[in-house]
């Protein structure tokens, strides 16, 4: 009996600690503060976060080897599509390896605005605790939601949390 109820716990925990991860979590110590301008060069031009001050900007950290990042990914490109030029959409692909990268690129569908940065920057003025991550950046610069996980992006429910914005 005792095997069976310590498997049982066991379980329970994993079960709590496993899904928590997976919830947006806008209390993660960014919300309400600035967020951490950064510039990629990427296909020989350079982006800036700072770029899109004025826009609603979906930040999201991913990466080619990440499942549930390319799982989320088509549902990244549809949000964009919806909303036209009402917000942005700016993945940023942690990948060190750049022929990957391009190659994955090239083969997949992926946001408009779909850059490759230096995980150790990101690292450093995001601290991720895992892919993907995604932060909601109002207009004016401020960070106002953390997603911690792969999200149905283009559910109904979120395009109209986002046009309250």
């Amino acid at each position: 009996m005792k095997p069976l109820l310590t498997l049982l716990l066991s379980f329970a925990l994993l079960s709590c600690t496993a899904f928590t991860g997976c919830t947006d979590t806008p209390s993660g110590g960014f919300a309400g503060k600035p967020a951490p301008d950064f510039t990629v060069n990427d296909a020989g031009k350079n982006v800036s976060l700072r770029d899109y001050r004025g826009k609603i900007v979906l930040l999201n950290f991913w990466a080619t080897w990440c499942p549930p990042c390319v799982q989320e990914l088509p549902s990244l490109v549809r949000l964009q599509q919806q909303l036209g030029n009402k917000a942005t959409i700016m993945a940023v692909s942690v990948d060190v390896d750049e022929g990957a990268y391009k190659k994955f690129v090239a083969s997949h569908d992926v946001p408009p605005l779909t850059l490759r940065g230096s995980k150790d920057t990101i690292d450093q003025l995001y601290s991720p605790t895992g892919y993907p991550e995604t932060y909601v950046v109002d207009r004016n610069g401020t960070i106002r939601r953390k997603f911690i996980g792969p999200q149905r992006w283009d559910s109904q429910e979120f395009i109209d949390y986002l046009s309250k914005l």
